[in-house]
């Protein structure tokens, strides 16, 4: 089951990229640059910036987020978000002899379609098993035939095999990351991940990313969302044409957030 975290962000974020944008318009001194920034007048510039399209003082305030119970498909899409930094659970170092797995919707609702796909995680997850037992019983023999002793040939073994068993892992396979990104890179995060075309499970979880940031800076975020939350669709004959259903979906959210 997904689940996501803001675990820690950039202090009074945006105080920070108010006093980058007073920098860039003022004479200001580093002694003085915070002077009279409260939130309100912090929020104004903020404001100030979106109506410019001066982008770069938002690269100033960072979010760090800890996701769980997502799959490596989705860590294929979310890794291309290259201002970014990430931490990933180790498929080499960690054993999934009964990993979890995500499900996609329209697979939950075909009885016939959703055992199938139980039955194939769960041969999946039995040739990981063989696999890896098989491989570290091969790789002990031959390291204790080299002279090392037999408790470590089997630690050295077990993470031999399971290094290369995870080839046989699906993508539902779930994952867990730490992900950091500033405001700016967040900003085209979710421009691209919560339009209605992007795939369900990165839209999921963009979605709770953005209402874990809006609670906390508000402003910095007002314009946050689909592009067509504050424009036209820009993606021409592809679109959804449900532009008005999304903005009011996400004047909801914001308006959930605020309350």
């Amino acid at each position: 089951m997904l689940k996501v975290s803001l675990i820690a962000h950039t202090p009074e974020p945006e105080k920070v990229v108010a006093a980058a944008a007073k920098l860039c318009y003022s004479n200001a001194h580093i002694d003085d640059l915070l002077d009279g920034l409260t939130p309100e007048k912090s929020a104004d510039f903020v404001r100030m910036l979106a109506r410019m399209g001066h982008e770069s003082p938002t690269e100033h305030a960072s979010f760090t987020f800890a996701i769980e119970g997502v799959s490596r498909s989705l860590l294929a899409q979310i890794t291309r978000h290259r201002i970014a930094s990430f931490s990933v659970q180790s498929q080499r170092y960690v054993r999934l002899d009964q990993f979890e797995y995500v499900t996609p919707p329209a697979v939950e609702e075909d009885p016939e379609g959703l055992a199938a796909f139980e039955q194939a995680m769960a041969e999946e997850a039995e040739h990981y098993r063989r696999i890896a037992a098989v491989l570290k019983e091969g790789h002990i023999r031959q390291l204790v035939a080299q002279g090392m002793d037999e408790e470590k040939a089997a630690k050295k073994a077990e993470k031999m095999a399971i290094e290369d068993a995870r080839f046989v892992l699906p993508n539902a396979c779930t994952t867990k990351m730490i992900v950091t990104m500033n405001a700016r890179s967040l900003q085209n995060f979710f421009h691209h991940r919560c339009c209605n075309r992007a795939q369900w499970e990165i839209r999921e979880l963009a979605e709770q990313m953005f209402k874990l940031v809006y609670e906390v800076a508000p402003a910095l975020f007002a314009t946050a969302g689909p592009s067509c939350v504050v424009g036209p669709c820009p993606e021409g004959k592809m679109s959804c044409g449900r532009a008005d259903e999304v903005r009011a979906h996400y004047a909801a959210l914001k308006e959930g957030v605020n309350q």
